[in-house]
């Protein structure tokens, strides 16, 4: 699984860039299903995640979560993309 996170007006701090590594270890279970993970943190006023994880057989997960607190956003983000994730995973391994 790739990962790849970016920043979209603004740079990351040293422990912001740690908690996302962090939480992404959640859905480590599901790193030979995924192609690409593709992470957007926007901060406008409030801070915005955008997160595309790309499946090995062509499937696409959107999600995105915004709050005013950094920790909350992320967590709010992996909720969605963890629930994403399993239902892809239960999907293909009914086929």
């Amino acid at each position: 699984m790739n990962v790849s996170i970016s920043a979209v007006g603004f740079n990351f701090e040293k422990d912001q860039q740690d908690l996302i590594n962090k939480k992404v270890e959640r859905i480590r279970y599901a790193e030979d299903l995924i192609v690409d993970l593709l992470i957007r943190v926007k901060d406008d006023k409030k801070i915005m995640f955008d997160v595309t994880a790309n499946f090995r057989w062509g499937a696409v997960a959107h999600v995105s979560a915004e709050d005013y607190d950094f920790a909350a956003a992320l967590n709010k983000t992996m909720d969605i993309l963890d629930t994403k994730v399993k239902k892809e995973k239960d999907k293909i391994q009914e086929k």
